[in-house]
């Protein structure tokens, strides 16, 4: 049977770990219901993509639904947790997709997208949702280890969407979120400056996951030291 999982107790700078530590603790006590949380969302992910997979070749499916995916990597990154199974690349794969869709879709719907052409509790759900989905990749560094080779499988993976999402589609259009910024006459125009700004939003949050879950992994090697210089009040 798996044992009782432990987080660390060590602090990480504010930086890097920007939730209070008793909020840590109590999300981290209520793991599986953080779970089930994404697990809904995840869900309710799906059947908001559902008219843009349905005009995606099968072969791209992996690449359109990037929330969702972020919802379920965290979801099951908490459930191995609990279960005392460490998983590297699904932890990174979490950590990555919360924070760069848990921001870049906040900024484009207030940004880009505004809040017309979708019924304002739908868009305001987005914008908050969102925002409380990037907090939940702060958790992670208190069970995962941030190797090199997970941070390399999340930095590809994310890496590759991006490419295909805006700058080099494999097959068909790109492949990121439709945004409503780029519809003219009901036709999805990818010439105009919406997509630039959502393409170079979502390369800059790209490497910024990157360069959290690397400095993360500096840190967490670093010894302890005195507490006053981890981060703590």
């Amino acid at each position: 049977m798996p044992s009782t999982p432990t987080a660390t107790t060590d602090r990480l700078p504010n930086y890097l770990a920007p939730l209070p530590r008793q909020l840590e603790n109590l999300a981290l006590r209520y793991a599986w219901l953080i779970v089930i949380i994404n697990l809904a969302g995840t869900a309710f992910g799906f059947w908001y993509y559902r008219f843009q997979l349905a005009q995606t070749s099968l072969v791209m499916w992996p690449f359109v639904p990037d929330s969702p995916a972020a919802t379920l990597f965290v979801a099951l990154s908490l459930a191995a947790w609990k279960l005392d199974y460490d998983i590297e690349w699904i932890q990174m794969l979490a950590f990555f997709g919360n924070i760069k869709l848990g921001l870049w879709t906040p900024f484009v719907q207030l940004f880009l997208n505004g809040p017309g052409g979708i019924a304002p509790w739908l868009y305001w759900f987005l914008v908050v949702s969102y925002l409380a989905m990037s907090l939940q990749s702060f958790l992670i560094y208190r069970y995962a280890e941030f190797s090199v080779s997970a941070v390399a499988v999340a930095t590809v993976w994310y890496g590759l969407n991006d490419i295909v999402d805006y700058f080099a589609p494999l097959v068909g259009e790109f492949h990121h979120t439709f945004l409503r910024a780029e519809l003219v006459n009901g036709i999805l125009d990818h010439s105009g400056q919406a997509h630039d700004f959502a393409a170079a939003a979502a390369v800059t949050l790209t490497l910024a996951a990157t360069f959290l879950a690397l400095a993360t992994r500096i840190k967490k090697l670093e010894p302890s030291g005195d507490p006053s210089k981890r981060g703590l009040d």
